[in-house]
């Protein structure tokens, strides 16, 4: 173990990482709060907003191959979707993957933490709504209508080759309660669609997918109908997941066991049920790629 002192990255200046962990002091907490009596609590406050600044400069700190993984806050403002905010601050030729799981409005944020470091209305009520109404100020006064919280993950292609495409990009919004440990699921999840954003559609059509272990399939039906009206996938670990499928994308998923390539299961499918073979397969390409960036579809 090494131990360096600094601010962020400044230790390690030049130097690269397979893995880099951090939970940085990503409050928001606006100056006016301090102004109002509230200390520079540096285990959680950087005295500014830290993602703008350390997020661009993470990729130039990955080896090929490397990731990074942390926690962090975004503001929501009024008229601008929280995405394009966080993703303004992505380094460039790294992939990227953000996931928001919660969300607080400005009263709710600034109560937990100033909770958080013992200021309350029982100790102290005048500190207290003192402090309150100095954050929920300068929320109100820059539009911030929200703040999010969630998991920022990084990963700079492996060799030339996957380096030279596009990176791939997603911000989504998962509020499940995964029961199991993320680590190897977010590893699988990363290497997938890594793999997956330098395929062409020839190229998956050509896979051969197996359903994953803890994926089951759920079927609803009204009584005395022969079809069901829903059919669910539900995915049992990672962040439990539920797809709604249609008939031939349920087909897929009940037949995918390494045996068959995409391309024969959607030409097969399009047999039984009359369905333009063209068609089908190049619908069944796309749903058989987000099956598998997400984990419910894995391929050798």
């Amino acid at each position: 173990m090494e131990l360096l002192r600094g601010s962020f990255l400044e230790p390690v200046a030049g130097r690269r990482f397979d893995l880099i962990a951090t939970n940085p002091p990503f409050v928001i907490t606006p100056p006016a709060v301090r102004e109002a009596g509230l200390p520079l609590m540096e285990y959680r406050d950087a005295g500014g907003p830290v993602l703008p600044t350390l997020l661009p400069a993470l990729g130039e700190h990955l080896t090929g191959g490397g990731m990074a993984v942390m926690l962090g806050n975004w503001e929501h403002h009024a008229g601008q979707d929280w995405r394009e905010r966080v993703g303004g601050w992505l380094p460039d030729g790294v992939d990227a993957w953000v996931i928001q799981r919660e969300v607080q409005d400005p009263v709710e944020y600034a109560t937990m933490w100033l909770r958080d470091g013992g200021t309350t209305p029982e100790r102290d009520r005048a500190g207290f709504e003192a402090a309150l109404g100095a954050w929920i100020d300068d929320f109100a006064g820059r539009d911030v209508e929200a703040v999010g919280f969630g998991y920022v993950v990084l990963y700079r292609p492996e060799d030339a080759d996957d380096a030279a495409r596009a990176p791939w990009r997603v911000l989504e919004e998962i509020t499940t309660q995964p029961t199991t440990p993320l680590g190897p699921h977010v590893a699988q999840v990363v290497h997938s669609r890594s793999r997956l954003a330098g395929m062409s559609d020839a190229e998956v059509v050509s896979l051969h997918p197996v359903v994953a272990p803890d994926v089951t399939e759920e079927r609803h039906l009204r009584p005395g109908d022969s079809e069901p009206s829903v059919i669910l996938l539900r995915q049992g670990g990672g962040f439990a997941r539920s797809v709604r499928a249609y008939t031939a994308l349920a087909a897929l998923v009940e037949v995918a066991d390494g045996e068959l390539s995409v391309g024969q299961i959607a030409t097969a499918v399009a047999a039984l049920t009359d369905a333009d073979a063209k068609a089908l397969t190049a619908r069944m390409v796309a749903d058989a790629r987000a099956l598998l960036a997400d984990g419910l579809l894995l391929w050798e």
